[in-house]
């Protein structure tokens, strides 16, 4: 009896299975979704491009069957900003880590949220440099463990949704891995959007956050987010702090519409120049 071919396979780079992950890691899960969505949405292969930065997040450019890039550590989201620039006609995904995207990337983007740059921005959030022996980033809980936190960190960790929100997103959600359906849907609602939309996935890396901090293994984790999830569409991004062991606010928290950076480029230019204006169209 022949088995069913995976519906996945055809969007990814099978060459370069099996990938590096860890077992128990929320990424393959992150990858499955993602594909689903990007089949759902109806937008032709050629006409997505996805932009990753270094790490365990990183890899996902390699893996994707699209044309894809694996930039420098924190520079995605200003490489995906030129490269829709330079094709407006692309679908830009930028697919990265919670340390590549808001530690040496976070400049680049609290910048491309408040120019409403049209690109879809989703964060991998697992707490840690997974790749690089499990240092704290920007959103690693107060008091959690880790290689450069021995004792304990006590620094206070960013909320992403709101800083998405207050920096200009018109699109921000939240998922855990565990929430596979909700996170399609969300995935697939944020590629269709014009402007800059952002979504945050908690993912297990029970590796090195897991280990380090006695959380268990990748199972334990997904039972953990199971159980202490709350589903708040629409909640007051201020709220969605997280604390080390607490509640997970999940949820689509802003969906709003506001001109994307080219539309507001093309209406400015037309107003001051008149009817004659040709609208920008890229370079490629």
């Amino acid at each position: 009896m022949l088995t069913p071919a995976n519906p996945v396979h055809k969007y990814l780079r099978m060459d370069r299975i099996p990938h590096i992950w860890c077992s128990g890691c929320g990424l393959g899960t992150a990858v499955n979704c993602f594909v689903r969505a990007v089949e759902a949405s109806g937008f032709p292969l050629d006409t997505i491009s996805v932009v990753s930065g270094i790490g365990c997040t990183g890899r996902v450019a390699g893996y994707l069957k699209v044309d894809s890039f694996h930039t420098t550590h924190g520079r995605a989201i200003p490489f995906a900003t030129g490269l829709k620039l330079a094709n407006p006609n692309l679908k830009v995904i930028v697919f990265s880590g919670d340390g590549d995207l808001f530690s040496i990337g976070g400049n680049h983007f609290i910048h491309a949220a408040r120019r409403n740059a049209d690109i879809t921005v989703i964060c991998i959030n697992n707490f840690t440099y997974g790749m690089t022996g499990g240092q704290i980033t920007p959103t690693t809980p107060t008091d959690a463990i880790a290689a450069t936190a021995p004792y304990g960190h006590i620094e206070e960790p960013f909320n992403l949704p709101s800083l998405a929100e207050s920096t200009g997103a018109v699109y921000v959600a939240r998922w855990t891995s565990f929430h596979v359906r909700q996170l399609m849907k969300s995935m697939k609602e944020a590629i269709q959007k014009t402007g800059f939309s952002f979504i945050e996935i908690v993912s297990p890396c029970p590796t090195l956050y897991g280990r380090r901090n006695r959380l268990g293994d990748g199972l334990e984790m997904m039972k953990y987010y199971r159980e202490n999830s709350v589903i708040k569409n629409g909640a007051d991004t201020r709220e969605l702090g997280m604390v080390f062991n607490g509640k997970i606010i999940c949820g689509k928290f802003v969906d709003r519409e506001r001109p994307s950076f080219l539309d507001a480029y093309n209406a400015k230019m037309t107003e001051r120049l008149g009817p004659s204006y040709q609208p920008y169209k890229g370079i490629l």
